[in-house]
């Protein structure tokens, strides 16, 4: 889960996440296969703002547009955004997936959700992959990060502890059954094409749109 930490030092605005700093590289090196060599990104849930900046400073060819329904992480973001001073990193949407999308979210040429699914109810994750499924161009690509079950499994013991934690805090949360989300991803025009294992028991999840 990517929970909001202190600020940076000298700064009460940029939050700064040790996961984001931690999982940014795995992520960036799945990002540097799947994503289009140019076009538009636009980032779901993009919290503290950290893996905007990072991933639009390495992958200067691409647009990125981040976005997030908190007005914390969303001064967070645009905080990032004026220090990293990127040409290719859009300033912040107010957007919650399970509400009608903002225009300027428009039809990307790929979108990226870190850490959402499993801190979201179920409708949630139904939003995000039919809005995906309606906006994405053709071979577009969802790319999807966190932790998820496998065959109604956990596949770590530190996993199933986490998602008895989210639970607990709200019952609508919790760790997504992979499958499940398939299913849904295929009712919405969008095919299964990889599975990384990466970091702190995670996945990386690719679906193109078909």
């Amino acid at each position: 889960m990517q929970t909001m930490d202190t600020p940076e030092p000298g700064d009460g605005v940029r939050l700064s996440t040790p996961a984001a700093k931690r999982n940014r590289d795995p992520i960036l090196t799945l990002l540097r296969e799947v994503l289009p060599a140019s076009g538009h990104v636009l980032e779901i849930a993009s919290g503290s703002g950290e893996h905007s900046v990072y991933f639009a400073e390495h992958l200067p060819a691409l647009t990125w547009q981040p976005s997030d329904p908190s007005e914390r992480a969303r001064r967070s973001i645009a905080a990032w955004q004026r220090h990293a001073a990127l040409a290719n990193l859009h300033l912040p949407l107010a957007l919650d997936v399970t509400q009608p999308w903002p225009d300027d979210a428009g039809e990307p040429s790929a979108i990226l959700c870190i850490n959402m699914l499993h801190i979201s109810p179920w409708a949630s994750t139904q939003a995000l992959l039919r809005e995906a499924g309606r906006r994405l161009p053709e071979d577009g690509v969802l790319v999807v990060y966190g932790p998820f079950m496998r065959d109604g499994e956990h596949t770590a013991e530190s996993n199933a502890a986490f998602d008895a934690d989210l639970r607990q805090r709200d019952p609508a949360w919790g760790i997504r059954a992979l499958e499940d989300v398939e299913a849904e991803a295929q009712q919405n025009g969008l095919a299964l094409q990889r599975i990384d294992e990466l970091p702190a028991n995670n996945l990386g999840v690719v679906f193109r749109r078909r």
